[in-house]
């Protein structure tokens, strides 16, 4: 998304917040005085997973054996047919990429205060491929990306890293079928701007996981002196091993 294209669809957001009162967009509820986008009784009630505050929690275990991560958290359990999750669609093919930078900012400042991720250097979000992109206006992981960085401090790297192939949709794939999908489909363009860097890579939704290992072993493999560590907005339970 352009600078400018930004800057209006800002304009024009904060026109309508003039216009017309404020929901809640977990569950619809009239926001009341002093709260900001998502109400106090959903942010008390969210279905967190804590582990950002874990060294060994669900979401590092899914990739031992698969690629080296320093940490690697979820900040959500991803639960079909609850407001939650209609606000990770909203973002993602709505266009409320808002909603992506505000939790973002609430993930980041977890992360932050968690005590793992002090060292970390700069955050990368999953590259979409140009193609989708452009038919979509935005990648929904630059923006969660830049609320985290701004929790944490630190800059975000959106050059480093691209999307070389035009993979299809994961969604409904099996398993073995995700992983030949994204195989190869990384590359680093810039490798001196993450040597000797801890990055944070950032996606909206862990599922396999077969994304997330496949752009962080293509980054491993052109910057060895680099390390990484993970960050998706939300995991469904049973992904993670757990009972739903």
């Amino acid at each position: 998304m352009s600078t400018l294209s930004k800057l209006l669809r800002e304009v024009w957001d904060d026109l309508l917040s003039l216009l017309l009162p404020a929901h809640c967009p977990v569950c619809g509820a009239l926001l009341e005085e002093g709260e900001q986008t998502i109400c106090t009784l959903c942010r008390a009630t969210a279905p967190l997973t804590g582990y950002c505050r874990e060294a060994d929690n669900p979401v590092v275990r899914k990739f031992w054996g698969i690629v080296p991560v320093a940490n690697a958290s979820c900040f959500l359990y991803f639960v079909h047919g609850s407001g939650w999750r209609e606000v990770i669609h909203d973002f993602k093919y709505k266009g409320y990429w808002r909603l992506a930078y505000i939790m973002g900012r609430w993930y980041g400042e977890e992360l932050r205060t968690s005590g793992l991720y002090d060292d970390i250097d700069v955050v990368v979000p999953l590259p979409l491929h140009p193609l989708k992109q452009m038919k979509r206006g935005y990648n929904q992981s630059d923006y969660l990306a830049d609320g985290i960085a701004r929790s944490l401090g630190v800059e975000v790297e959106r050059r480093a890293v691209r999307r070389c192939r035009n993979t299809r949709s994961q969604a409904l794939r099996q398993r073995h079928e995700r992983e030949k999908n994204v195989a190869k489909a990384f590359r680093v363009a810039r490798p001196r701007r993450l040597e000797g860097r801890h990055i944070l890579l950032v996606d909206d939704v862990l599922t396999t996981g077969s994304t997330l290992s496949s752009c962080a072993a293509a980054i491993l493999e052109a910057v060895p002196s680099c390390r990484i560590s993970i960050a998706a907005l939300a995991a469904p339970r049973h992904e993670l091993g757990l009972k739903e």
